[in-house]
């Protein structure tokens, strides 16, 4: 494809927009930041014509009507040769997907990246999955002259140094960085980035609509549980990390039942299936005389089953950040057991930063204590939450504005420094 100066195309040609990540490979709330941005274009841009390089593209295909490819060369072929061959095919892969990563990038004007925690390390990952496939598709962008996008994403303190340099490179050759919080931005900068000219905009899943209010049944609690092992820091000590988050968020199951609470059990990711398991079994063995409604497992496959799922039940206990979100937008009640710095930049800008607590070091007692004292003051946090996603949406208009200019219509990569606000009133520094 014949090109002109970098950032510069022809107005009159039909844009050609990739995403780019993890998506429909069964994360709920990596699906719903691309539907946000999905949203977006084709609401600003219907003319352009939209494809995705991803771990799931059929998913995708079938969902959301975006013809893709996989991420991975070898991942189609994983399930159809032995072991030691399938061993060989992902060492081989690698340099296949750099090939396959710049002839994908270079049919593009744009690349979004919508989302997600792209520069983080917080659940375990190795250097040669995520971070290199970032690494390739951002140099391919400057390569290229392709617009690489990087829009509302998350990033943490990353102490291996290989994955560090993979994602560190591929936000240096972004054409555009914007981050969902004021802590993903400072991580960068400690890493050794020039984020002066950086916006902080809400998480992409705030300009997702969401139904009107409803209380929901008081008696119905919604436990959005994970498959969790600890973080990307806590490899060696795996096993005894989950095996403490699962006591514990059973202890927490059986007191509610104990209370007369039924529970709704919610995930985040279809790897979370397990841990359902877990809660049904022990609080059956512990009360065999529950009736069958009193834990149920919601099927939950999007952000809109998970909204439809949270959307009677009284109050949100969870760890994933998009439950979390999810529970927020409704204006639930919501006490988040997370596990990255994330968790804890959501509930402060959302005004709830009183109902936070680590995964990894999970105290029941002080547990109980929060939920009962957010449910006694439910209607007090709900106007909170309540100003603030109105807010964090609000920006996010003004980002997808930004982005039109940037992308579609020729404009400067470096732009005269603005002030962003976030939802809480703090205010971020300007835009690049």
């Amino acid at each position: 494809m014949k090109r002109g100066p970098r950032g510069a195309r022809n107005p009159s040609r039909v844009p050609r927009v990739g995403l780019f990540g993890l998506l429909g490979a069964g994360n709920i709330g990596n699906d719903a930041s691309m539907e946000a941005v999905l949203n977006y274009l084709r609401a600003e841009h219907p003319d352009a014509i939209v494809d995705a390089m991803c771990p799931g593209p059929d998913r995708l295909c079938r969902e959301y009507g975006v013809e893709g490819i996989s991420l991975h060369w070898h991942h189609p072929l994983e399930n159809r040769v032995p072991g030691p061959l399938a061993a060989g095919l992902k060492i081989l892969g690698k340099g296949v997907d750099a090939v396959r990563t710049a002839a994908w990038v270079r049919r593009h004007d744009v690349v979004i990246v919508p989302g997600m925690g792209v520069l983080e390390a917080s659940l375990p990952i190795r250097p040669w999955e995520t971070p290199y496939a970032m690494f390739l598709m951002s140099a391919s962008g400057r390569l290229f002259g392709t617009k690489v996008a990087l829009v509302s994403v998350g990033a943490n303190l990353i102490s291996q140094r290989a994955t560090r340099w993979l994602f560190d490179m591929a936000a240096r050759l972004a054409y555009y960085r914007s981050y969902r919080d004021v802590r993903s931005r400072e991580a960068m900068r400690q890493r050794g980035l020039d984020v002066s000219a950086d916006p902080v905009y809400p998480d992409l899943v705030f300009a997702l609509p969401m139904p009107p209010y409803d209380p929901g049944d008081p008696q119905l609690v919604g436990m959005g549980v994970m498959e969790y092992y600890g973080t990307n820091d806590d490899r060696d000590q795996a096993a005894d990390v989950h095996a403490s988050y699962v006591r514990n968020m059973q202890a927490f199951a059986r007191w509610l039942v104990d209370g007369g609470r039924r529970i709704r059990l919610l995930v985040g990711d279809t790897c979370d299936a397990s841990m359902v398991d877990d809660i049904i079994s022990d609080l059956r063995a512990y009360r065999p005389d529950l009736g069958p409604d009193w834990v149920v497992a919601h099927p939950v496959a999007s952000f809109a089953d998970l909204t439809a799922g949270m959307y009677g039940v009284g109050a949100v206990v969870a760890t994933r950040f998009h439950n979390v979100m999810c529970g927020i937008k409704l204006g639930k009640p919501t006490i988040s057991l997370g596990y990255a710095a994330k968790n804890v930049s959501l509930m402060e800008d959302m005004g709830q930063a009183e109902f936070i607590q680590s995964a990894n070091t999970l105290d029941v007692g002080r547990l109980i204590e929060q939920f009962t004292e957010a449910e006694r003051r439910s209607a007090q946090l709900r106007a909170v939450m309540a100003e603030r996603a109105a807010a964090s949406a609000q920006l996010l208009d003004q980002q997808f504005a930004r982005l039109s200019e940037l992308l579609f219509s020729g404009g400067s990569a470096l732009l005269p420094r603005s002030a962003v606000s976030s939802p809480s009133g703090t205010t971020a520094a300007g835009e690049r």
